[in-house]
């Protein structure tokens, strides 16, 4: 892994909590509107700028973008944000709830990118890339990190232990109960990059399309430079790069609107076929190959005998989408079929059965999480996991620290 320490923007003092927003792509243009009503230091001006345009505005125009980069100089015009005076790095610990994890804010490179030392685990979208993309060349930055993650090693382990018995750059507790606690590394830089100089491989967590177009606006950026000669700070591109170890994945849960004109009795016929189906008052799986399913009123546990498989086919998300999705319930692509949608296990599962009580969905799936081990097997092998099957808590906020691409 290659990494570098860079001359940060980042909110001044006192405006860390203020600037600090969560990551462009969890909200959408109201609720993003709304988390910054009342705040006009809020980051989601630049992250998310038609939130100052009107309504009807198309969230590709060229206005969007020209908004977001007058948002960015307007900070930095008027202190909001800082620039640092030498090359820094930072460590970032998230602590929700009973959970911890602490990371390191630092750049890395767009070719180890290319290169596949940084791998990814989801396809993106052409559509979010060519966004994003165009957001950092317009901005002349990287406004979110990329969440990376690596196998842990001892040297990082006392380097980032060292850093954190100093006093904090900043450290708040943001509206969702999240503390963020930033410390600044100014000092023996070489340590750090040697360190992660002996980490051989990283891997995309969350921000695949981030990434993405960090890459593509580094290359965008070498082709328009005659005189490229490789150090120039559009190759790099901002991360935060956490131990394994650390980490937690939440189940990415699933609902499904109808039950393809069957009655609920003649579908959970049709379930026993392909599981085994048991009433459960649990609505988390217990069984190492589990899924809970709501219908109804009631829950039942879904399990099956072990079998061989790839990395992705051994997943409890591709066994549910290979078996009752797809074949029973009609569910052909989870990419683009409209009847299927997405819960993220931070709402917990009581938003499943609301849902199906309601009559918004006919049945719900309660999923056990993946394992960070399984993320970095299908990584290692070159493969794509099914869509929506990871869900990383907490999310990295956006301002805290900003990588600029000159």
């Amino acid at each position: 892994m290659r990494v570098k320490p860079f001359r940060a923007l980042r909110p001044a003092a006192g405006k860390a909590e203020r600037v600090a927003a969560v990551p462009y792509d969890v909200v959408d243009t109201d609720e993003a509107r709304a988390l910054a009503v009342g705040n006009p230091e809020s980051f989601l001006h630049v992250s998310r700028p038609e939130i100052d345009l009107p309504d009807n505005t198309d969230l590709h125009s060229d206005a969007v973008y020209a908004q977001g980069a007058r948002a960015l100089r307007a900070f930095q015009e008027t202190g909001v944000l800082i620039r640092e005076d030498k090359d820094c790095l930072y460590v970032y610990r998230q602590v929700m709830a009973a959970h911890s994890q602490v990371g390191v804010v630092v750049c890395s490179h767009i070719q180890d990118y290319a290169d596949n030392l940084i791998r990814k685990h989801e396809k993106t979208r052409q559509d979010k890339e060519d966004d994003r993309t165009r957001h950092v060349l317009t901005m002349n930055a990287n406004s979110g990190p990329v969440f990376l993650t690596y196998r842990d090693t001892s040297a990082l382990e006392q380097l980032i232990a060292g850093a954190t018995g100093n006093a904090p750059l900043y450290d708040f507790t943001a509206f969702d109960g999240v503390q963020h606690t930033l410390w600044k590394v100014s000092k023996e830089l070489e340590r750090w990059v040697d360190a992660f100089n002996e980490v051989p491989l990283a891997y995309v967590a969350d921000g695949h399309h981030r990434a993405a177009a960090a890459f593509r606006a580094g290359a965008k950026r070498r082709e328009q430079n005659p005189a490229h000669d490789g150090s120039e700070e559009y190759n790099w591109f901002l991360t935060v790069l956490f131990p394994a170890s650390q980490l937690k994945i939440l189940p990415y849960n699933r609902c499904v609107q109808d039950l393809n004109g069957l009655s609920a009795a003649e579908y959970l016929e049709r379930v026993k076929e392909i599981f085994k189906v048991q009433p459960t008052q649990s609505a988390t799986p217990t069984e190492a190959r589990g899924i809970c399913m709501y219908l109804a009123g009631s829950w039942y546990q879904l399990s099956w005998d072990e079998f061989d498989s790839d990395p992705v086919g051994i997943l409890d998300v591709s066994v549910l989408q290979e078996r009752l999705l797809a074949p029973l319930l009609g569910v052909d692509d989870p990419r683009t079929n409209q009847r299927i949608s997405f819960i993220g296990g931070i709402r917990g599962t009581a938003e499943l059965t609301k849902l199906v009580d309601s009559g918004r969905a006919a049945v719900a799936f309660s999923m056990r999480p993946c394992s960070i081990q399984q993320m970095m097997n299908i990584a290692d092998a070159d493969q794509v996991m099914p869509p929506k099957s990871t869900w990383f808590e907490p999310k990295l906020r956006s301002g805290l620290i900003v990588h600029t691409l000159d």
